[in-house]
């Protein structure tokens, strides 16, 4: 997923939003239904690692395309969509309820193929689903290209076709033309706009391209400081969300032991009632994201990262059944009230030109922290209550970074 970011991050700056947005998603669901007939843990190893590379760089790509096709008035529905992340994640939860105990091996030294297909069939499933939805983007969706994209590309004449083909499709006018674009500056032949485009280097695949995405994130000192500030919030939801979320299924079974309800049916059940409950942080983070008296998308983020704090610490203190259950869902809720607003807010205040880029980074380096939860974890043992405390205090160095972001999209459009 690392890598995946990385490529695909910078490839839909290089070569478009498109091709990245659709190539991404195939790859993910393919691989994702081939790891579903692995032979042995080698090969659903290296089968996981490539769905994940797709998976990881459709990631990035669907706050940006989403944002570069949106009235500015309506941004904040860039928030709301993290909300298919709890979709997705009960979907998957739903496959492993109904597949894992009914279809696993109780011990190493019982398993055969036969008995013990569950994990498989959720690979299947889960695969399948996805490849359908990749399917349809190319013939129901069928993406063009994001017309801030060809914007920076110098492609006037695509520009205006992209925008009118939408109002035409929705029954709108577009009184746009390629007169009005050239009329805010751009002068000269076709081949002379195109060689002064500054969105890339000379050579589009070569270290200077690279550089050139670079440079266009630290361009003044304000968007430096913007650009430092949201990597280092995705270095700390890095390990933060997967030191929760990830490791959610041992948390359950831990806690679920404590209270005699240790079946893999109770864990499975709750991880997908936890999740739907997930499915609402995004939605109120949107409309809170609206709001003049929550401070726009940074006082949303300090809200989301407060209320996730102080439900973790809450969460050491769980003595029953019920209350487990409850509190795991009340912290997903919060946490993903932070996490939806800052997986919008990062496209949001990133120059167009270079989202790809500054977008992909972002969750690179979220997914380093990733492997570094799974180091803490395995340390710090998920039974006990010590990943708890350390996301807690996670999520307090978080609402104070947000507090600090220098940009606030409220009420203003996007580059």
């Amino acid at each position: 997923m690392l890598t995946g970011a990385l490529f695909w991050g910078l490839g839909a700056d290089i070569i478009g939003r498109k091709y990245a947005f659709n190539l991404s998603l195939l790859i993910c669901s393919i691989f994702a239904i081939v790891a579903g007939s692995s032979p042995n843990w080698i090969v659903l190893g290296l089968f996981v690692c490539l769905s994940a590379f797709g998976g990881g760089g459709n990631l990035v790509l669907d706050t940006a395309v989403f944002l570069e096709y949106l009235p500015s008035q309506r941004q904040w529905m860039v928030t709301m969509m993290a909300a298919w992340w709890g979709i997705g994640q009960l979907i998957a939860g739903l496959f492993a309820w109904g597949f894992m105990p009914n279809y696993s091996c109780e011990s190493a030294e019982t398993c055969t193929y036969d008995n013990n297909k569950g994990w498989r069939y959720v690979w299947f499933a889960s695969g399948s689903l996805v490849f359908v939805m990749s399917i349809l983007r190319v013939t129901v969706i069928r993406l063009t290209e994001t017309p801030k994209y060809l914007m920076g590309e110098g492609k006037d004449a695509e520009v205006v076709a992209t925008l009118r083909k939408i109002a035409d499709k929705h029954g709108r006018t577009c009184s746009l033309t390629i007169e009005a674009l050239e009329a805010c500056g751009v002068t000269g032949t076709a081949q002379e706009r195109r060689a002064s485009v500054t969105a890339h280097a000379k050579k589009r695949f070569s270290g200077g391209e690279v550089w050139t995405h670079l440079k266009g994130l630290y361009a003044t000192r304000r968007m430096a400081l913007s650009t430092s500030l949201i990597w280092f919030s995705w270095l700390l939801i890095g390990l933060a969300y997967p030191l929760y979320n990830v490791f959610l299924p041992s948390y359950l079974a831990s806690r679920g032991a404590e209270f005699g309800q240790d079946s893999p049916y109770i864990t499975w059940r709750n991880y997908t009632l936890v999740n739907f409950c997930g499915i609402w942080g995004p939605l109120l983070a949107g409309w809170m994201c609206r709001q003049k008296w929550f401070w726009g998308r940074r006082g949303t983020m300090i809200i989301g990262a407060l209320l996730s704090m102080t439900f973790f610490f809450a969460y050491t203190a769980v003595r029953s059944a019920s209350q487990n259950l409850g509190f795991t869902c009340t912290v997903n809720f919060c946490l993903n009230i932070y996490y939806g607003t800052l997986y919008a807010y990062t496209p949001e205040v990133l120059p167009s030109a270079h989202r790809g880029t500054g977008n992909g980074i972002a969750i690179g380096l979220n997914r380093i922290m990733g492997i570094m939860s799974a180091v803490i974890a395995t340390v710090a043992d998920t039974t006990t209550p010590v990943p708890i405390y350390i996301c807690a205090a996670l999520y307090a160095l978080m609402a104070i970074v947000a507090a600090l972001f220098p940009f606030e999209p409220f009420g203003s459009r996007s580059s």
